[in-house]
This record gives C-alpha cells, structure tokens and sequence, in this order.
C-alpha cells in the first residue's frame, strides 16, 4: 500500500489542490478519510504524481475549505447546492451533508417581489423573427438583506439612497440582467415559490413618438409583478 505524504497534492476533475492528510481524514468514516488514512488503498495517481479524484474539481474547493475549517462558508446567491449535496453524499461526509441541512432550515422566511415594466411586439406582414417581449429593467423589493441573499452580485443597489443598511426594507433594487426566468430560477434555488402575480396593460396609439420608438411595440405596454415567499 502506498505511503500518504505528509503534503498531499490532488488532482480532482482537472483542478488542482494542496492539503494534508489530517484534512482529508477530518472525517475518519468518509471515502476521503479512508482513502488517506491506510484504511484502504489510496486513489490512482495521474501522470505528475497527483492522487486522482474523477470528481467535480470546482466544487472540491468548497468541500476542501469546510474540511479544512469544520464550517461551511459558501458565496452569496450560490446556485451549486444540489450538486454540492450530491458530492458530498458520494464522498461520506456527514458532517458536510449535515452543514447544508442547517443552512437550509437557517434561512429566514420572508416575502420578495420582483416587477418589470415591458411591450410586446405582435409582429408586422407576419414576420416570424420578432421578439415578442422586451424588457426594460427588473425591478426588486423586500428586505435588504434578503434580497442581497437571493440575488447577489447581480443586484444592483445604485437607486437606493440608504445603501448599507440591512434591517429595512427597499423598493429601489433592480437587476443587472434583464432575463425573468434567471431571477426567478434564483428565488427558487433559494428555496422561494411563487405565491401570486398580478399584471396590467395599455394599447396605446402612435402619436407623439420619439424618435426611433417602433410604433408596434409602443402599442402594447404591460406592468406585472410576481410576489414570492419563502416559509
């Protein structure tokens, strides 16, 4: 059986890491700690002398730091939770598995209502390439700490006067992104549902236009919001 070094280096699914035998066993009973411990024999080793791990390199790094530090320390608006449950099942860490769990049932409850303001353009002489939703800006209210939770780096603070401030609640956040179905695909990794919308629309003419506003798309303008809520 081959001797575990005391500086181990990894090659996990291409990335490399760096780290000990007493980090890799924090967890005796995990595949990780009978690897390096003796219990049975250690994984291959690539051509460079890196013991191989045929996992997902990126996410290793996360199952490195909460090894490393017995805490689970994870990005805001982390959007690799299944994928981070489902390495940590393979691998056998409990303790890890049972860090997810916890911040899960930590997360607090709370209601988050995203709008925007759009047009439809029905197409003209039937044209297929037309894009029948346009978007302005998506727009963000709730409690601030909330909303930096879910949305990250993707909100965009800039409107709001009382920046900094996390125990109050904004109606002035909006999205750096235009796309609906990727802010709502945020609200529902972070465990929110759709509780209800509500939406309202006007067909206007097209007289007094500024200049380059297609007429068409003027037509038919349309505000909804979607309010969604985390138990």
């Amino acid at each position: 059986m081959a001797e575990i070094p005391q500086v181990v280096e990894l090659n996990v699914g291409g990335v490399f890491y760096t780290t000990t035998p007493a980090t890799l066993t924090r967890e005796p009973e995990s595949l990780l700690g009978r690897l390096f411990s003796g219990a049975q024999p250690p994984p291959p080793k690539d051509p460079k002398g890196k013991f191989f791990l045929d996992r997902d390199g990126v996410l290793f790094r996360y199952v490195l730091d909460y090894l490393r530090s017995g805490a689970l320390v994870l990005p805001d608006s982390f959007r690799e939770r299944e994928r981070l449950r489902e390495e940590a099942q393979h691998l056998g860490l409990a303790g890890l598995l049972e860090a997810i769990a916890a911040q899960e049932r930590a997360r607090p409850p709370g209601f988050i209502t995203v709008g925007y303001r759009g047009s439809f353009a029905f197409g003209r002489d039937g044209l297929a390439d037309v894009k029948f939703r346009k978007l302005s800006r998506l727009l963000v209210c709730g409690r601030v700490a909330l909303c930096r939770a879910v949305f990250g780096e993707a909100l965009n603070e800039s409107r709001d006067p009382d920046h900094g401030m996390t125990d109050r609640y904004t109606a002035r956040f909006f999205l750096k992104h235009s796309s609906l179905e990727q802010a709502f695909d945020s609200l529902q990794e972070q465990g929110f549902r759709l509780a209800g919308s509500c939406g309202s629309g006007t067909a206007g003419g097209s007289a007094d236009l500024k200049a380059g506003v297609d007429p068409e798309e003027n037509r038919w303008n349309h505000y909804n919001e979607f309010v969604f809520v985390r138990d």
